[in-house]
């Protein structure tokens, strides 16, 4: 068995009801980038909000400065469409995927397949106590942050 000594932010998510595991390292900044953008008051400010950790669904790759997104124009973040789509921010159920070990997910999860986002983890919530005692006696710190999971998953910044 292979020691981690990778942190971990988990919670429950709302939006699957089930738990979420994120890389904690890269969640802050995540959730800075989600707030950056949501607080944005016009077009040019939100084209501006510079991204790190995620892409800027609102930037010149997305939304051409032409009338309907100039720049002096009220900006609205729930009226993107990468938002009213639910491309943006990934869903924050994904990453399990990635940040748990194989037999972990195998044992205490289920990958659910969805029409338009592809895979993700759905860990039950009963599940909670053992997985985290389990991630902790191999070296992972876990935090539980229910407000961070939903946060990175795109609820309560505006929609």
């Amino acid at each position: 068995m292979t020691t981690h000594h990778q942190h971990l932010v988990y919670g429950h998510a709302t939006n699957h009801d089930c738990l979420a595991f994120i890389d904690a390292p890269t969640a802050a900044g995540e959730a800075a980038e989600i707030r950056a953008l949501a607080s944005a008051r016009t077009w040019g400010e939100a084209r501006q909000v510079q991204m790190t950790h995620l892409w800027n669904p609102a930037g010149p790759d997305y939304c051409e400065p032409k009338d309907d997104y100039a720049d002096d124009k009220p900006f609205d973040i729930t009226e993107l469409g990468a938002i009213v789509d639910g491309d943006w921010p990934k869903m924050v159920t994904t990453r399990a995927l990635d940040v748990l070990p194989q037999d972990l997910q195998d044992r205490y999860g289920e990958v659910v397949l969805t029409v338009h986002d592809g895979e993700y983890l759905k860990v039950p919530l009963d599940r909670e106590a053992e997985l985290v005692a389990e991630l902790r006696e191999r070296g992972y710190e876990v935090t539980r942050d229910d407000e961070l999971i939903n946060l990175l998953d795109g609820i309560g910044v505006g929609w």
